[in-house]
């Protein structure tokens, strides 16, 4: 049995392989992509009601989870340099959290 050791005949079969022929889109694709295109009308009649638990926590002010004033802070902070991690405070809270996991999150 001869094995052609060119490498030039083994490249050239793998890195042109076979010719695909054009995919052509079907039917059904131009379709779905004029859908997309327009907007969704919402649907009417839908009617959600909140607990009054959940309404109350909705309108707590006093727990934010997010302050831009603090971000644009610390942004700066370490924008100039000055900037200081809290070692202990993470390490404190990464202990926390592997404590809780631990614990099924039983308090």
């Amino acid at each position: 049995m001869k094995v052609d050791s060119s490498p030039d005949s083994y490249i050239g079969s793998v890195a042109g392989g076979p010719q695909k022929t054009a995919e052509k889109p079907v039917a059904g694709a131009e379709q779905a992509a004029a859908a997309a295109a327009t907007p969704a009308k919402p649907q009417a009649g839908v009617t959600v009601t909140l607990s009054p638990t959940t309404v109350s926590a909705m309108g707590s002010g006093g727990s934010e989870v997010f302050n831009a004033e603090k971000v644009e802070s610390m942004k700066q902070a370490i924008a100039s340099g000055t900037f200081q991690v809290n070692a202990e405070a993470i390490a404190d809270k990464m202990l926390a959290n592997a404590a809780e996991m631990l614990n099924g999150g039983r308090a």
